[in-house]
Parts: C-alpha cells; structure tokens; sequence
C-alpha cells in the first residue's frame, strides 16, 4: 500500500541535526515536516526561521512546514523565501483574518498550499478553503506539544474528510500521537500521509531505516 511517512523534526536531535537529516533520509523518510510555533497561536515556541532554512539547505527530500503562529499573511514572505518550489505550507484557518490570501501567496510562490485542522476545527467551517488547498493536515492532538494522547472524535472528522477528498482534489494528512495502528486504520480508508514523532519514529532504539521499514512492511 502507498502512503507517505514525513519525519517531525521537533522531536529530531539538535546536537547533530545535519546528519539526523541525512540518516532519516537514507532511511527511506518522504519529507521533512517543520512545525513552527510562535508562542502566541499555541503556548509553545518550537523550530524557528533558522531550523527551516538549515533544513532545507541540507535535505534533498520536501519540506512540509506547519505554520502554527498567528496572523502568517504578514511574515509569509520570509518563510517563503527560504524554501523551494513543491514544499508545502500549512496554515491554520483560524489564525489568519483572511486564509484565501495567504493561501494565494503560497501558490503564487510555487509551493502547495495547505490548511491544517484542530480537533475542535469542524470542517464546515473550513469548507470553502477545501477547493483551494491541495493538503489537508487533520490534527489528531491540540497543536503544540509533541507526546499528546490521541482525541478518538476526530477519526469522524476524517471520514467526513475522505468522503470529499475526490470531488474537492486534495489529499488527507495525519499528525499526532501516529501509532502502527492508526496507520493500519486509515491508510487503506485514504489517507495519504503520516507525520511521525516519538510515538512512532524517534527514540525507539533502532536506525531510522530500520523502524521505517517495518512501518512500510505493516500488514494491512
């Protein structure tokens, strides 16, 4: 079965993060995600300006930066700028007075733009944004720390979710508390890609290419 696995690279080790992007590329990781936080949109500060442009100075693989700040529009450029053409960027709905232009910007630049949804984010409220982005990244934990326990309520969401993704051409992203078993559950339903953090990927006492194979070798 097809799907993409993206390494969430807050939970990455900073006392070398050159060759930690260099081993979780060998070992087979399709992107890179960069979660940005600015203290305002969620009570955390985590990778800054600096972290995404080193990353993507040194990796081959797509950068898939999840904007989590407030009011974005204003300091798109600089994160623009520092990336390539085919990366993603994800903005919250809820954090932008007006989502569609900064959307526009991300397109105009050359990249894929795409919206992220918390747990208590219905879809409703983001559907008309729907027929704009290309990615949808569906929170499956609050925004902001990395070891939440999943919220069960949002596999509804989903599923609401999956039933649009044809008609509307976008593709269905997960992140947060990934386990084998949610990847098990919904991979085969349609979702495309999985951010993987300590649940999973980091700090499992193996190489990267070895636990990422035997994510790839899971028997659906």
């Amino acid at each position: 079965m097809d799907f993409e696995l993206t390494a969430s690279m807050m939970c990455a080790n900073y006392g070398n993060l050159e060759q930690e992007v260099k081993d979780l590329e060998n070992g087979g990781i399709d992107s890179f995600h960069i979660d940005i936080m600015d203290g305002r949109y969620v009570s955390n500060f985590a990778m800054s300006l600096n972290d995404m442009r080193f990353i993507a100075g040194v990796a081959s693989k797509p950068l898939d930066v999840h904007l989590m700040i407030e009011h974005p529009n204003n300091r798109i450029g600089l994160f623009l700028r520092n990336l390539r053409k085919g990366d993603t960027v994800y903005i919250h709905p809820e954090a932008e007075y007006h989502p569609s232009a900064t959307l526009q910007s991300i397109i105009n630049a050359g990249m894929i733009p795409g919206i992220a949804i918390n747990p208590g984010t219905s879809v409703e409220t983001v559907m008309e944004m729907l027929r704009i982005v290309k990615k949808v990244l569906v929170m499956s934990v609050n925004p902001g720390n990395a070891g939440q326990m999943y919220l069960p309520y949002v596999g509804k969401k989903i599923t609401k979710l999956l039933s649009m993704k044809e008609d509307m051409d976008f593709e269905i992203y997960w992140d947060g508390a990934c386990s084998a078993e949610k990847i098990l559950e919904f991979a085969p339903k349609g979702v495309r890609g999985f951010v993987l953090g300590t649940t999973l990927l980091f700090g499992r006492g193996k190489t990267y290419g070895e636990t990422l194979a035997d994510i790839r070798q899971l028997k659906f």
